[in-house]
């Protein structure tokens, strides 16, 4: 396999690429560069190419559906091509890679509108981790002169958060940093709390960062809307036919590096919010039920099943 592919894998694993979108954006980047450099002679090598390409992949991250998804989307183009010519092959992957990418940048803006219609003016918005359409949100919010406040968790272990609150602050946006313990005291003084997430199942839970499920909760016992704003390429067709969404489990070294040798430390990376407590799902079709996500996925990307 190419080293690219390898190289853009690893980074992935290490957490150097997080977040289900830019982990996305650069596998389908990495696809589109190997396709360039192929040594494939014929469509049955490049496909077997790609394929395990797809396998390195989501090895490196379990609970990634929009990685899935684009890989899955792009390489079927090839697969179901009556093109024999491997340069005629290559041009397929590279095309609707882009095409991907920029659809996922439209889409990404899309939802970033229709988000922000939910900040008013002197309105405090909870967050948790870092997601780049959220922050996209709150930006386009600021760019409409909306005069509004952000708190923001820490998010341990790998404290994403704080990629969160420099993002905003460097907006201009009013931040205000907390530790993850301390969200029960917090949600209270929010108006309303705006996720992003790594997947969506077939019930239309939501599996997000650690921690998640339980601000939902507190959102909840609060009376506070609590929003999931999300691409509905995350949806996992796989949750569908009864899967479960895997949930990663990361090492327990960052949880705590020097940890006695015979405790047990666990590490997940997600838990799973139910649907029961989210508001509202906010992608590029709207604002929609979370129960309607099987429904709403099948219209507008019927390949994905």
């Amino acid at each position: 396999m190419s080293d690219i592919i390898q190289y853009t894998a690893e980074k992935i694993r290490t957490l150097q690429i997080q977040g289900a979108r830019n982990v996305a954006i650069a596998t389908v980047e990495a696809l589109q560069t190997h396709a360039t450099q192929t040594k494939a002679e014929d469509k049955a090598q490049f496909l077997a190419e790609l394929k395990e390409a797809q396998s390195i992949f989501a090895a490196s991250r379990e609970t990634e559906p929009l990685m899935r998804n684009a890989l899955h989307g792009i390489i079927s183009q090839a697969q179901n091509a009556h093109n024999q010519n491997i340069n005629g092959l290559r041009e397929i992957v590279i095309t609707n890679a882009g095409r991907f990418l920029k659809d996922l940048e439209i889409s990404r803006e899309r939802t970033a509108e229709i988000g922000a219609k939910r900040i008013h003016d002197d309105a405090v918005v909870f967050t948790h981790c870092h997601s780049s359409t959220v922050t996209r949100l709150l930006a386009k919010a600021k760019e409409q002169d909306k005069n509004f406040r952000v708190i923001c968790t820490e998010t341990r272990p790998a404290f994403q958060g704080r990629i969160t609150a420099k993002e905003l602050v460097g907006l201009g946006i009013d931040t205000t940093f907390i530790v993850d313990s301390s969200a029960r005291t917090f949600i209270e003084n929010a108006d309303l709390v705006v996720v992003g997430a790594d997947a969506i199942t077939s019930e239309g839970n939501a599996v997000n960062k650690i921690g998640t499920a339980v601000i939902a909760v507190l959102a909840h016992e609060a009376r506070k809307p609590f929003y999931v704003v999300s691409e509905l390429l995350k949806f996992d067709p796989e949750t569908l036919s009864g899967e479960y969404e895997k949930i990663e489990q990361r090492n327990p070294s960052e949880v705590w590096s020097e940890a006695p040798p015979k405790l047990t430390v666990r590490n997940p990376a997600f838990d799973v919010t139910q649907n029961r407590y989210i508001h509202g799902l906010i992608c590029e079709e709207g604002i929609i039920a979370p129960q309607t996500i099987v429904e709403v996925v099948r219209r507008r990307y019927p390949w994905v099943f």
